[in-house]
């Protein structure tokens, strides 16, 4: 075989293995299990080897093909499941991320704008106090910016650190990220590229992970230790997810940071602004162009 399709062809397997295979098998296995135990044996070990040995010692196993259809029929369950939760996957990522359209996310917008208003008082107060130490200031800034860095407007933080990203740009540049974005995209190089494409995986994963909580949560209605597990799961995914949305919204901002007057330059927008750096894109340039992508809209 051709090294390269040989190549090729074990790193295909390898992440079919490692993204479809194994969590839907990991699944099957504990729903298995909470099938056969159920809440009052969710003990009960001595039972599940006896079911196990009893499924095990049946005629039909003994036969290589029965075996072999048995074999494929589990992976192919498993790889359902696991694309199962990857569609659930993307409706928690948009979840996450939505705007607040209906009164409930409303509701949750408001609270999260009177917590940072407290906070933003809080750190005001003690700025214009002479007496308040520099590390007193820096905590209170700490607890603000987890909150946000800007005033809430999503029902969630995860959707405020990305639209943060567009505000905080806005500000400084004059860019309309969302109309920027496609163009800013095509003069990155590689290495930036992947680093944004790593960022964006790790927040669809976190999202995947947190539908598997969801589905072991169900498997919680016949045997209650698998809601431990969604639990533990649901525990994980917030902590990979805000970890994942910081690492990309960080990124988006840098891209327009390094590479913004590159932009301007490359479309022949570029302004002269002495107030800006070497290198920076000047707030006129940034209207200019964030104008002229939006073509009118």
């Amino acid at each position: 075989m051709n090294p390269l399709l040989a190549t090729l062809s074990g790193k295909l397997t390898e992440r079919w293995l490692n993204l479809l295979v194994l969590p839907g098998a990991l699944f099957l296995g504990v729903l298995a299990t909470g099938v056969t135990l159920g809440h009052g044996h969710w003990q009960d070990l001595g039972r599940l080897r006896a079911a196990l040995d009893g499924l095990a010692g049946r005629p039909a196993l003994e036969r290589t093909g029965t075996a072999a259809l048995v074999v494929a029929i589990l992976l192919l369950l498993s790889s359902a499941l696991s694309l199962g939760a990857q569609f659930l996957g993307a409706g928690v990522e948009r979840y996450w991320l939505r705007e607040a359209r209906f009164a409930p996310s409303r509701v949750l917008v408001r609270r999260r704008a009177a917590r940072y208003r407290r906070a933003d008082r809080a750190r005001t107060a003690a700025i214009r106090d002479p007496a308040t130490a520099e590390p007193e200031i820096a905590r209170l800034t700490l607890v603000r910016d987890r909150i946000g860095l800007v005033p809430p407007s999503r029902p969630t933080w995860y959707g405020d650190r990305l639209q943060a990203a567009a505000e905080r740009v806005d500000a400084a540049y004059g860019v309309d990220l969302a109309a920027w974005w496609p163009r800013l995209w095509l003069v990155l190089q590689e290495p930036a590229q992947r680093q944004i494409e790593s960022a964006r995986a790790s927040v669809a994963a976190a999202a995947r992970l947190a539908a598997w909580a969801v589905g072991y949560l169900v498997v919680g209605l016949w045997w209650w230790p698998a809601v431990v597990i969604a639990a533990g799961c649901a525990l994980v995914a917030r902590t990979r997810a805000r970890d994942a949305v910081e690492a990309l919204a960080s990124l988006v901002e840098a891209a327009v940071d390094v590479h913004g007057r590159e932009l301007a330059v490359r479309v022949g927008v570029a302004v002269a602004e002495p107030e800006r750096a070497p290198g920076l894109l000047g707030h006129e340039s940034g209207d200019l162009m964030s104008e002229a992508f939006r073509k009118g809209g």
